[in-house]
């Protein structure tokens, strides 16, 4: 569907809000102590270890709690844990459980449960992976407390165990935890707010959370990750509406409370609408993606990713997701969040004007020889498919052939992660975003990484690029880290780590009986209530 579509469904998902949803799935009313929440995507898998997909961090955020959180200051706060305690040398941690956390199946959080979790996240994680390379020993000490010995230090440590960006350290019961990290979980026991009700779970329409009683949240006053995760609802209900028309009017039906991801077409017909509200998800924002399989022919040329980075022209991108609304989007001649201490346009010229010609001299000189792209482009997401239908015409302009695969997120984040050849169920590329907050330094930005096999799907291998991460943990002041960083941005520019699509906010929208909706990188559904 093309945006003036868009614009023709949203002027009738007011004339269907008008005639009462007619024209609409049956969805009922909600009670006040039920929200009805339409996320970004479908919830086609629940892993939260397995896969780094937005959506399923977001569920997993009300089912598992994590150990430390992340504040909107960017700093950890002790969550699950009661206290620590670091060596004077740097090499030993120690870290206490808060007492009475128990897990939805009413047993009882202990450290042995902890260093499996942790285990299993340090499998995937790119922080993990750090610690990984670097331990000695993981091992419960009694039944709250555990140990993390390490050959040299490691001072972001609590950064590491608090980040939003997923994989987070969610914290299962030690039998799933024991799952091989590669293998998808199939148990669902978490020790968050909320439970899911795994015989609710139809994925394409409906995943189901409702409040577990024993859940202990901390005193503190919630702040994004970090605080009292105190649930004011009994029950959330994910409902999934692909259609963005369909969405519109449900919402201004009441048959759904809040919408994570509006159109920006529809926005005006909802602003019109007295009983909601309409407001910036997060102000941080969102980087657009063109990720590239550095593994198989053409994009293990690094002349043919650049000759798609020259030929890129971040507006047509970013127009084709957020429409006409200049104030709602920036070119981004590299890879850091802007208005954030770290951001840079070092290196990044490559990004600022397109040069078709150029582009095609490149190709010409990778000795590109017709392979066909597979783009492997999810429709049910506004941000990928409009960025997809882009990338089409961009890689025919400069003379590639395109096989351009239209598909659904869940099957998109099952495929992105086969390492077989593109003609053998593999792909070449495809598209996704970056939140923000989650790209404001190499530490929690997992998409920046470039180390081979241990880097995110795609698999760039750039040594200079984790050269210059390297140089950044180990920085002694932001002059150091900004330094490293430029260095970093030039770096992942010339190799084409991926290629940046822009930088572009997105709405939320909720119904005006819905109180408690704040800002940030996910969904905050503690504090949230319903008249």
């Amino acid at each position: 569907m093309d945006r003036r579509t868009f614009l023709k469904s949203a002027t009738g998902a007011g004339v269907v809000a008008a005639a009462g949803g007619l024209a609409m799935p049956a969805i009922a009313q909600g009670s006040a102590k039920t929200l009805r929440f339409v996320p970004q995507a479908n919830l086609a898998n629940f892993d939260p270890i397995w896969g780094t997909q937005y959506v399923v961090r977001n569920a997993a955020a009300l089912v598992w709690d994590t150990l430390y959180g992340v504040d909107s200051k960017f700093q950890p706060q002790r969550q699950m844990v009661e206290a620590e305690e670091m060596s004077s040398d740097g090499l030993t941690w120690t870290f206490k459980l808060r007492s009475g956390l128990k897990f939805h199946d009413g047993t009882p959080v202990t450290a042995k449960d902890v260093v499996a979790s942790l285990n299993r996240w340090a499998a995937r994680d790119p922080m993990g992976l750090m610690i990984k390379a670097i331990q000695v020993e993981l091992a419960p000490v009694d039944e709250l407390t555990w140990k993390w010995v390490l050959k040299e230090p490691y001072p972001k440590m609590l950064l590491a165990l608090a980040k939003n960006n997923s994989p987070c350290t969610f914290i299962m019961p030690e039998r799933i935890a024991k799952t091989d990290p590669f293998t998808q979980i199939t148990e669902y026991v978490g020790s968050g707010p909320m439970k899911f009700l795994k015989s609710d779970w139809v994925p394409g329409a409906k995943a189901v959370f409702e409040k577990f009683a024993d859940y202990k949240p901390r005193s503190e006053k919630a702040d994004w990750l970090a605080g009292g995760k105190n649930m004011l609802v009994d029950r959330i209900e994910w409902v999934i509406i692909p259609d963005p028309a369909t969405a519109a009017a449900a919402l201004q039906n009441g048959e759904v409370d809040w919408w994570e991801t509006p159109l920006a077409d529809l926005v005006p017909v909802l602003r019109s609408n007295k009983d909601i509200n309409v407001d910036i998800g997060d102000p941080l924002g969102n980087i657009g993606a063109f990720r590239m399989n550095h593994l198989f022919p053409p994009f293990n040329n690094v002349k043919v990713r650049q000759a798609v980075l020259t030929a890129l022209n971040q507006e047509d991108y970013m127009r084709a997701i957020v429409g006409d609304d200049d104030k709602l989007w920036k070119p981004l001649p590299g890879f850091f969040t802007p208005g954030t201490p770290l951001y840079t346009e070092e290196g990044g010229d490559m990004l600022k004007q397109r040069n078709v010609a150029a582009a095609k001299k490149l190709l010409a000189e990778s000795g590109y020889k017709g392979e066909p792209v597979i783009c492997i482009v999810a429709q049910d997401m506004v941000p990928t498919k409009a960025m997809g239908d882009v990338t089409a015409e961009l890689l025919k302009s400069i003379g590639m052939k395109v096989d351009f695969v239209a598909t659904d997120w869940g099957t998109v984040g099952a495929r992105r992660a086969q390492k077989t050849p593109p003609d053998q169920g593999g792909w070449s590329m495809f598209h996704t975003w970056h939140a923000g907050a989650d790209c404001v330094n190499p530490a929690s930005y997992t998409a920046i990484r470039a180390n081979g096999d241990k880097a995110w799907f795609g698999w760039p291998n750039v040594p200079a690029v984790e050269t210059e991460v390297t140089n950044w943990f180990k920085a002694k002041d932001l002059a150091e880290e900004k330094a490293a960083i430029g260095r970093l941005n030039k770096a992942a520019v010339e190799n084409v780590v991926y290629a940046p699509t822009g930088f572009y906010l997105s709405y939320q929208a909720w119904r005006k009986n819905v109180s408690g909706v704040t800002s940030g990188p996910l969904p905050f559904f503690w504090g949230v209530s319903k008249a």
